[in-house]
């Protein structure tokens, strides 16, 4: 079956960033007043999430700095829920992918999945958090602010500081809490989980993160305790306006070359590829893609393959690499089974792309609308078919930087790295 002839287009996205990530950190912790919040000899716990964000160890190592020119005693602890299989060691395993290790941040790394409830939330849900952080004498809450995939708030709280106070330091425990009433849970009671949190521990301040359309850091804050609801209601409209996306909103295949939780907590984001996949929750209006293929699965998400399920089509070389006891894990525990379901699988790109392209009903050849990206998360350069360029070729934000080429693939049957 013949395929169209793609060219390698760059995408105009929103590029502001920080210059200097550690002159930034220190700046910002300065900001709130570091010298009267933390004194000599203080033990003071930094929150480590699971997610790929940008420069994510220099900011940690550069926070810990901080705190030791202060003569504070800075620990790192990984909070991510239930992820790395929801196991203390699989944790630490994760930080180190991403670079958060003790050599590097100069600091040790305690992780635990041991809770303590602390209180619980007008509506009766019991507040937990990690043990570690509660007999520390402050935390300081770092993540990235950006559009959750599974939900968007009526109240301006997604995925941020909040999710972090509450989720990420809660571990499995407050996870499964949580997950357990669906997207109700992660939706509306996670902000009063977190405000019982922000009320009750030893809170130092927060560093909110947000990322540009290139997945570059693109504004660090350190925000007071009390400001970290307001502050990020209004950094998430931010996050949400240097979001990338597709250049169009109608696609016959979108060809994923890796997913991963690295990329984003559900494998591929949710809000880029138009589907949730939630029971009960419509689907977004856009964008419209019939097939989604999921060719490979990253290093740093460690056989953890959720979101496999938001694919139509997939690789036995991806298949291969999940490991089911992490992905269950994460899966059972937010509760949305359909995210982990095994697509139809293929014994490699070629063939996958070939089943695609025998399911789209008599569109062949140039006619066949193809985007093929990095990741979710890498929207800067891809590769689109014909048809698709046509639709897009006046456009200020596109730039070919290619040559047009009908696909070709390696021994394996698998298409070349970008």
């Amino acid at each position: 079956m013949a395929l169209p002839r793609w060219i390698k287009v760059r995408q105009q996205l929103a590029a502001t960033s920080v210059p200097d990530i550690a002159t930034e950190v220190a700046a910002q912790l300065d900001s709130v007043n570091m010298h009267t919040r933390v004194q000599p000899g203080m033990r003071i716990a930094l929150t480590a999430g699971s997610r790929g964000i940008a420069n994510i160890a220099l900011i940690m190592k550069t926070a810990a700095d901080v705190l030791k020119a202060h003569g504070a005693l800075p620990f790192i602890i990984p909070a991510m829920g239930s992820h790395g299989g929801a196991t203390a060691e699989g944790q630490v395993q994760v930080l180190a992918s991403m670079g958060i290790t003790e050599a590097y941040c100069g600091a040790p790394i305690h992780s635990s999945m041991e809770t303590v409830c602390i209180g619980e939330t007008p509506q009766g849900i019991p507040v937990h958090t990690d043990k570690l952080a509660w007999e520390a004498d402050g935390v300081i809450v770092v993540n990235r602010i950006k559009v959750h995939t599974d939900f968007k708030s009526p109240v301006g709280i997604e995925s941020g500081l909040m999710k972090m106070a509450a989720i990420g330091m809660g571990k499995h425990k407050q996870a499964t809490l949580l997950h357990h009433h669906g997207v109700h849970g992660i939706r509306d009671l996670m902000p009063d989980v977190a405000e019982v949190v922000l009320a009750k521990h030893r809170i130092v301040c927060g560093i909110g993160i947000v990322e540009n359309a290139l997945d570059e850091t693109a504004l660090i804050e350190a925000i007071e305790p009390g400001a970290i609801r307001e502050r990020e209601q209004q950094l998430l409209k931010q996050a949400a306006a240097w979001m990338p996306k597709l250049p169009v909103e109608d696609l016959d295949l979108l060809i994923v070359d890796e997913i991963g939780k690295d990329h984003s907590g559900t494998g591929m984001d949710t809000n880029i590829i138009g589907r949730m996949r939630i029971l009960g929750e419509a689907e977004p209006a856009a964008p419209r893609i019939k097939y989604v293929l999921a060719s490979d699965l990253s290093e740093a998400s460690h056989g953890n393959a959720l979101g496999i399920g938001l694919a139509d089509i997939t690789t036995k070389r991806l298949v291969d690499k999940i490991d089911r006891e992490a992905m269950n894990e994460n899966v059972i525990t937010s509760s949305f089974l359909a995210r982990a379901n095994i697509p139809i699988t293929l014994d490699n790109d070629q063939a996958a792309i070939q089943a695609a392209m025998r399911g789209l009903w008599g569109i062949e050849g140039a006619d066949a609308r193809i985007i093929r990206i990095r990741s979710t998360l890498h929207l800067g350069e891809m590769y689109v078919s014909e048809a698709v360029f046509a639709d897009i070729q006046h456009s200020s934000a596109i730039e070919p930087i290619g040559q047009w080429h009908t696909p070709a693939y390696n021994e394996q049957g698998y298409l070349p790295p970008f």
